[in-house]
């Protein structure tokens, strides 16, 4: 069963929440946008969120308010980094609150993942096919987004995310849940020899069940090449890092396949804009 559900806003923009989470933790947000219910004009139409993709600065921070409004959250608690396709993460203080809203030049530097046990706080990230990664402890009250591309998924992003998480606040791994949300799938993400090389020493040391279902991640094409799926590869990560499985939740939307819904970067020549994925805590308590 898909575990974001689409939601059309009254307030315009078409979200894809994670509604079990919001039902069963009180003042827990969490979801990825579409591209639909914004103010951008082409070739960002219309809800682009990334302010580094040529489109107009007032615009895109014209639909992050938008989103903002639509969750009931305030615009000054929009947080994120400057993203860089690496595993570096970022522990989210107090101070950082609201950085990178307004302007990239304010945006927490090179972090591929932000962490954080602070109350409203609004983290988000952006996307164009990658993979969102979804993270939370509800014991210690702990949430954590992470961006993996395939070079982050390479560098194991997840692990480490899970790893901040440990080290930062105490979070035992098999108590966190997480989920990936919509991005890029094996039907539309065919990739050259150079990647491969790097993603089978990744999945050489996953599970002996897993590594003798090659076809779970990977479909060869021709000329030494093949569709892969970052997905599954990312939760394998998940997994082997001490998530439990049934604790993953798994987006089957694909961002090639639905660029009606969604943007992406590899269907549209890299002439798009950015969804953003988000999570965030109220200051009332979790149950």
């Amino acid at each position: 069963m898909e575990a974001f559900k689409r939601e059309d806003t009254a307030k315009g923009p078409s979200l894809f929440l994670l509604p079990q989470w919001a039902e069963q933790y009180a003042g827990l947000t969490a979801g990825f946008t579409s591209r639909l219910g914004g103010t951008s004009s082409k070739p960002w139409t219309s809800l682009n969120c990334g302010l580094h993709v040529g489109d107009e600065t007032a615009a895109v921070v014209n639909n992050r308010v938008l989103l903002a409004d639509a969750l009931d959250w305030t615009f000054d608690s929009w947080t994120c980094a400057e993203q860089v396709h690496g595993n570096h993460i970022h522990r989210v203080t107090a101070a950082d609150r609201g950085k990178g809203r307004l302007s990239r030049e304010t945006a927490i530097a090179d972090a591929d993942a932000l962490v954080t046990d602070e109350k409203d706080i609004l983290l988000t990230s952006f996307y164009a096919d990658c993979v969102p990664l979804y993270f939370f402890a509800p014991k210690q009250g702990v949430i954590a987004l992470a961006h993996a591309g395939w070079k982050g998924t390479v560098l194991e992003i997840a692990r480490h995310t899970v790893q901040a998480m440990a080290d930062g606040y105490g979070c035992a791994a098999e108590d966190i849940r997480a989920a990936i949300g919509p991005s890029i799938g094996s039907c539309c993400y065919e990739v050259d020899e150079t990647v491969l090389r790097r993603v089978e020493p990744l999945v050489d040391d996953f599970s002996p069940e897993f590594r003798a279902n090659p076809e779970r991640w990977m479909q060869p094409t021709e000329n030494g090449r093949a569709r892969i799926n970052l997905k599954e590869i990312n939760r394998q990560i998940m997994i082997k890092a001490g998530i439990l499985p049934m604790a993953i939740e798994l987006s089957e939307w694909c961002t090639g396949c639905n660029t009606e819904l969604f943007y992406s970067h590899r269907m549209e020549g890299g002439a798009t804009g950015r969804m953003v994925s988000w999570i965030g805590m109220r200051g009332e308590r979790l149950i």
